[in-house]
């Protein structure tokens, strides 16, 4: 049985970050953000203080202990607003927080997840390479261990944040090419060290930790900062493959969930507002429905979120559940936001109204984190269907 009662802690935390959108993410501000592609570290800080860092971090660690519902949930309210603040979080939470618990060494987890728990600790995931999408056992970029430092040389695209972290969370060959799951290893690559070169790319949305083209040329790292140090060589895939994989989906399912319920929030408000042929447009009723059943598909996905972040909780995360939830929510939020901008009509399609920006972002979320296809293929083939 589905118990969708949420712990009192979670709506006390949803009042706190929305007092403290309110009053450190205004509007005007988020549009600025997304207009300069700029990261407010300021107002990072800020929500740092508030300690939902460390939601993904043990309390031995200065966490406050694993609660991946509470972090979906900050990742929501965020990208309500702003994706320039929701994507770092991530970044630092989820990237960093996650990873290093779930594969650091004992070393590392004691140096880095303190760190984190303060959000002095963002990772940007270096995976993707030009030729390299979701086939990741294909990556190209080769660590090449040379006394007490790995070498690394090749290329990332797509490595979002990587001009604000603190380190490249890279998907390296470790051995030979041929094969392919055996030879892989994560590294921790500062983006300061001499050979890394990084050239922004000029995407359509979620602005703020840009996306990136990341080349390493003959880039020294020392060995300690292979993911599990000397246990981690050659053990790439199962880390990349670990239940953190999972929880991923979940985080871009919470920032779809976000943009779209602040999309829908506009276009009803906005329906209220509007006047046509003398009465409110929220008084037509083909437009009645379409707001209704916008409400209702949102509705749903936030269900289907929050069960699979319940299940995540109790350390009964269900991969093909994961896969649906990504696949539905974040289809969904696409088809919510475009129905909203519909309603606005010319002004859901001008930079001065927000919707603009939900349109660009949202856009993104189906292709993000595995694309539609992907977690299509994932749950036919994980349930058994016939090939």
């Amino acid at each position: 049985m589905v118990n969708i009662k949420l712990p009192s802690h979670i709506d006390q935390l949803r009042s706190s970050l929305r007092r403290f959108v309110d009053e450190h993410m205004p509007r005007e501000e988020a549009a600025r953000w997304d207009k300069e592609n700029t990261f407010p570290r300021d107002v990072f800080d800020k929500l740092s203080a508030l300690g939902v860092m460390g939601s993904t971090i043990p309390e031995e660690y200065g966490g406050s202990g694993r609660d991946i519902l509470a972090t979906l949930v900050t990742i929501e309210e965020l990208s309500k607003r702003s994706l320039a603040v929701s994507v770092p979080y991530i970044m630092a939470a989820c990237y960093a927080g996650m990873n290093v618990l779930e594969c650091g060494s004992p070393r590392q987890k004691a140096e880095l997840l303190p760190l984190v728990a303060a959000g002095k600790m963002l990772f940007a995931y270096g995976w993707t390479e030009a030729d390299t999408g979701a086939d990741l056992a294909s990556v190209k970029t080769k660590g090449t261990i040379a006394g007490d430092h790995i070498v690394i040389n090749g290329a990332k695209r797509f490595c979002s944040g990587a001009e604000i972290c603190d380190y490249i969370y890279a998907l390296v060959r470790t051995g030979d090419q041929a094969a392919r799951y055996e030879n892989l290893s994560v590294v921790l690559i500062s983006p300061k060290l001499p050979g890394v070169e990084i050239r922004p790319i000029d995407s359509m949305g979620m602005k703020g930790a840009r996306t990136t083209d990341v080349t390493f040329i003959d880039v020294k790292v020392p060995v300690e900062m292979i993911v599990g140090e000397a246990s981690g060589i050659n053990r790439g895939w199962s880390m990349l493959t670990s239940a953190g994989l999972d929880v991923e989906k979940l985080e871009v399912a919470a920032i779809a969930l976000g943009i779209a319920e602040a999309a829908c929030d506009d276009a009803w408000d906005y329906s209220q507002q509007r006047t046509q042929f003398g009465r409110t447009i929220s008084t037509f009723q083909s437009l009645r429905h379409q707001l209704a059943d916008m409400r209702t598909q949102l509705h749903a996905a936030r269900l289907v979120t929050y069960h699979a972040a319940h299940r995540a909780d109790a350390d009964r995360p269900d991969r093909v559940e994961t896969s649906m939830t990504k696949l539905f929510v974040t289809e969904t939020a696409r088809k919510v936001v475009l129905d909203a901008q519909t309603i606005l009509g010319a002004y859901g399609y001008v930079r001065d109204f927000d919707l603009e920006r939900y349109v660009r972002d949202v856009l993104l979320m189906p292709i993000i984190g595995g694309s539609s296809a992907v977690q299509r293929n994932n749950i036919a083939n994980w349930l058994g269907l016939a090939r």
